[in-house]
């Protein structure tokens, strides 16, 4: 196994922040669980589990998520097997408690999801679909930065070191020509690594002239004055690229399958509703966040996050083989062997039945 990576001990060092709520097991909050309410009389629980426990971020960014706990599509599919939600700060937090057992399948973003499948040289995760695709902005004070030159010599904020925002913003400094130092985050651009919970102040209070973040993070700063200078769509073919993945433990899935297939079908049932309703969608996606934090977001803000994020099935495999050469490229990590990364087979099978087309693992796939 090669040695540790700047990315792996960033990531480590950020699994240690933190979190939203600790709960009894030691990762993640207990995001208050109402699935049981929503279990058929008479229905019988798969596999003859109990419960299958399910990470996920408090970011539109996972809205399937959000939204899939919220209107019951993941307990419905789960019979009398709970759905029981775990909410997570950081990607390294969520991939700690999977590869511990506290978490069975999770939603997450394509640089922990790389990190935990490395470190682990192929062993501990799979990632089993796709759910989200764009959401990330480049903010800027307008009175600071008014062109994409003007970056150049500003603090921009990301949301912790190696993350996958923080990787695609290091990545296009470097295609500007600029300089900056992967781990101090000094140089031509300072990067300055801000949790997207505390990047609205640092921004409102001028510590940080702008940020590459995720929605909603990204439409906070707009209702703070702030203004989009770029969508990292615009940077990708067809606009597209990978913001939020599904995994799952590899001893889970073989051990589990029919309860991983009734999670996918139940992710796939979730897209077609969020595509087919998109303002009962972010209602929902709301008041799973208000559920699990105490705090909905305003109607300005979600509005403005929501119309950027596309939900999709496709886990746009190709575009995390790109976003890996980015962190080799940026120093942050060695060059991986992501072969054997993807195990698409489960959500095809269920995307054939739901007549949906089927998706493509880009080479990276167990066979």
């Amino acid at each position: 196994m090669p040695a540790p990576s700047a990315l792996r001990r960033g990531l480590a060092a950020v699994a240690a922040l933190p979190l939203l709520t600790l709960a009894a097991c030691g990762y993640g909050s207990q995001a208050k669980d109402d699935g049981a309410a929503r279990v058929a009389a008479g229905a019988k629980r798969i596999d003859g589990l109990d419960s299958v426990k399910i990470g996920y971020f408090g970011n539109l960014t996972h809205g399937t998520a959000l939204v899939g706990m919220q209107k019951g599509f993941f307990q419905k599919e789960l019979g009398a097997t709970r759905a029981e939600p775990a909410v997570f700060n950081a990607g390294p937090s969520e991939i700690e408690a999977l590869n511990a057992g506290s978490v069975d399948i999770g939603w997450i973003g394509p640089s922990p999801a790389l990190n935990g499948y490395t470190r682990s040289a192929g062993k501990n995760l799979r990632i089993i679909g796709g759910s989200a695709s764009g959401g990330v902005k480049l903010v800027v004070n307008p009175d600071k930065v008014t062109s994409l030159k003007d970056v150049e010599g500003k603090r921009i904020a990301t949301p912790q070191l190696g993350n996958t925002q923080d990787v695609a913003f290091l990545n296009w400094v470097a295609e500007q020509g600029w300089k900056v130092d992967p781990q101090s985050g000094k140089g031509d651009v300072t990067v300055v690594r801000s949790d997207n919970k505390v990047t609205p102040d640092a921004f409102a209070s001028g510590s940080v002239d702008g940020a590459w973040v995720p929605e909603p993070t990204a439409s906070k700063l707009v209702a703070e004055g702030g203004r989009v200078l770029l969508e990292e769509s615009s940077l990708w073919p067809d606009g597209k690229f990978v913001i939020t993945n599904i995994i799952v433990r590899q001893d889970f899935l073989k051990k589990h399958p029919k309860v991983v297939e009734a999670v996918l079908r139940g992710s796939v049932r979730t897209n077609q509703w969020i595509n087919a309703h998109p303002d009962a969608a972010k209602r929902a996606a709301n008041e799973r966040l208000a559920q699990d934090s105490g705090k909905a977001l305003p109607a300005a803000v979600l509005d403005q996050a929501w119309k950027s994020i596309r939900f999709t099935d496709d886990p746009l495999a190709s575009t995390l083989g790109t976003e890996a050469e980015h962190a080799v490229k940026a120093g942050l990590l060695q060059k991986p062997d992501l072969k054997g990364i993807y195990d698409l087979a489960p959500l095809n099978e269920v995307l054939k039945a739901e007549g949906e087309p089927t998706v493509d693992d880009a080479g990276l796939g167990v066979g």
